[in-house]
């Protein structure tokens, strides 16, 4: 008989085709084919608001269930924002009581998971928990006991230095990670905790086939351009990208080459030249403008893992990366696939260089996307979840 696992993830749908989120849904498609497999979330589409879009109850992905939840509490977000300035300025001072009033603002809470977790502990040989910053990881893994696997996807930000997180760092039978720099962090910050678990990440599987073109006409984008990918937030550095890019417009007089983000706004803009903001794209909309760019941006500072760095490799285009991120940086030393820049200047002058010499951009993207097909494939992850499985089941 086929184990039963459970994937506990704060949202779900072909809709988020980024992060976390994404990462648990490629997961869990594959190990469907092995085992049965299911995806326990919320009915929350927006992150900021985790308002209920999708309706509860069961939906089907293929060999995949997911089964969804109501929010019970949507997000204030001016309020959850005030909270959160107030806290961090108050960071070693905090009460386990008032961390965990964060927690529940931060949600997104509700209670008929936790609820469903606590009456199914025993129908489920495993529990795969998804991102260690949320109300349903948090207040969800200690409910399963021995059977919680977790796949913290953690990087050094003012919550992870609550002091609620190291109990609940000892709890997890064993731990997926993402990067070597993933953790050798956790470990600095929980050094009591075993942390037990490989370091695995995740395949990225282009669609078979791409065509830049399609994507060139349909945006009207007919010169270079540089590419984002992901959470059009500021907390992804969206702002200092923005910035660096004007610095290079002025000092190089390139007036041709743009950048384009694509990815859900969550921030207002003014209308700046040489930037397209195209929102949410489909799956193969996004493999489109990955297989038409010239260069993919990563300015965020606070990763785990560089979903998009991978996919951009695996189609043979560099990688231009913020080196405020010791995983970015370490994962462009170790592909030799992209750049890393600390400031304007260095944007500036990594991006003219690589646009300027395309047999360099050719070099670094062929580069990465060997990397990616030594190191990112699907038999080798698949079988470490499989063996964590059957180590914490009974």
């Amino acid at each position: 008989m086929k184990r039963r696992v459970a994937f506990v993830v704060q949202r779900c749908g072909l809709e988020v085709n980024g992060g976390a989120e994404l990462h648990c849904r490629l997961i869990a498609e594959r190990l469907a084919a092995r085992l049965d497999v299911e995806i326990l979330t919320t009915c929350a589409l927006d992150y900021m608001t985790w308002a209920n879009h999708y309706p509860p109850g069961e939906q089907r992905l293929g060999e995949l269930r997911i089964r969804r939840f109501p929010v019970a509490n949507p997000r204030d977000v001016p309020s959850f924002n005030r909270l959160s300035e107030d806290f961090r300025g108050r960071m070693g001072q905090l009460t386990t009581r008032e961390e965990e009033a964060w927690m529940r603002a931060q949600g997104p809470w509700t209670p008929t998971l936790f609820e469903y977790l606590a009456d199914a502990t025993d129908k489920y040989d495993a529990f795969i928990f998804f991102t260690y910053l949320y109300a349903t990881t948090y207040f969800g893994l200690p409910l399963v006991g021995k059977k919680a696997l977790l796949v913290p996807t953690a990087h050094d930000e003012w919550p992870i230095h609550f002091g609620m997180w190291d109990r609940f760092f000892e709890l997890p039978s064993a731990f997926v990670f993402n990067t070597d720099e993933e953790l050798a962090f956790l470990r600095r910050r929980f050094p009591r905790a075993r942390l037990p678990g490989p370091v695995v990440g995740v395949a990225v599987e282009p669609p078979a086939s791409v065509d830049a073109e399609t994507f060139r006409r349909a945006y009207g984008v007919d010169g270079p351009f540089i590419l984002y990918v992901g959470r059009v937030d500021p907390s992804k550095g969206i702002d200092g990208l923005l910035d660096d890019f004007r610095a290079y417009q002025a000092s190089t007089g390139d007036t041709r080459t743009q950048l384009v983000l694509v990815g859900k706004p969550v921030m207002e803009f003014a209308p700046r030249d040489g930037v397209l903001i195209l929102g949410f794209l489909s799956e193969q909309q996004k493999w489109n403008a990955l297989a038409a760019c010239d260069v993919l941006v990563m300015p965020s500072p606070y990763e785990s893992l560089s979903m998009a760095c991978l996919e951009a490799w695996s189609l043979g285009k560099p990688a231009l990366v913020t080196a405020r991120s010791e995983v970015l940086v370490a994962q462009c030393r170790r592909s030799q696939g992209g750049l890393w820049y600390r400031d304007a200047d260095e944007f500036s002058a990594a991006l003219e260089f690589l646009l300027r010499d395309p047999s360099v951009a050719r070099t670094l993207g062929t580069q990465g996307r060997e990397f990616v097909r030594q190191n990112y494939r699907w038999p080798h992850i698949l079988d470490a979840y499989s063996d964590l499985i059957d180590a914490v089941s009974p």
